[in-house]
């Protein structure tokens, strides 16, 4: 199964393993990119779900070195290593970092696109993430300070009359300053904006913090 916009880099230092794993790839209707190690990470992120097959034992840049290399930068590409000859320390250290795989060589071709399937799933499902979070931070970015203070009381469960006496305001203007928020934030319900609040990662107010 192939995911609309997903890429599939392949690095491999030997460039036989490196075509034909491609072939592979695209024989399965995946769009595939060959490169080199230190090329991969100088170039601009993918823009969508996309994973990297990269052989773990390569001189120069090692496989372990670029998936500390992309988690330094905040990279999101999901990982699956092919190795001829890992020791079990560094394949415990290459999934702990968060591989998705690791395949000994030879391997089986119907094992690399199960790998390559979960990867671009996991790499979907957190591009997914990010959209959400940062649709939810552009609608966070229109409140006024005084309605980001109502939301993060709403969310903390408080009612009108409570979060009037934390702000030191009256109850009228704490009904008209929630109304706007549950407009901007796009919210029918406090379940719903407890949700988008989680999502853009907004803390609940405690009692007394923007009291002024």
């Amino acid at each position: 199964m192939t995911l609309a916009h997903a890429l599939v880099y392949v690095i491999d230092d030997d460039m036989s393993m490196r075509k034909a794993i491609g072939r592979l790839l695209e024989s399965e209707d995946y769009l595939v990119e060959l490169t080199g190690a230190r090329e991969f990470l100088a170039r601009a992120p993918h823009t969508g779900p996309s994973c990297v097959i990269l052989d773990l034992n390569m001189p120069g840049l090692s496989g372990l070195e670029l998936q500390e290399a992309l988690a330094g930068r905040g990279r999101a590409e999901q990982v699956i290593f092919i190795t001829g000859g890992a020791s079990v320390p560094t394949c415990v250290q290459a999934m702990k970092a968060g591989a998705v795989d690791y395949l000994p060589k030879p391997f089986e071709d119907e094992n690399l696109l199960s790998a390559v399937e979960r990867a671009l799933e996991r790499s979907s499902e957190r591009w997914l993430q990010r959209l959400q979070r940062k649709e939810v931070r552009d609608r966070l970015a229109t409140l006024t300070p005084r309605e980001f203070d109502v939301l993060k009381c709403v969310i903390a469960g408080m009612l009108n009359k409570q979060i009037a006496s934390q702000l030191g305001t009256t109850e009228g203007t704490i009904k008209v300053h929630r109304g706007r928020v549950m407009e901007k934030m796009g919210a029918t319900s406090v379940a719903e904006l407890v949700i988008l609040a989680q999502r853009g990662e907004i803390a609940p107010a405690s009692p007394d913090a923007t009291k002024v």
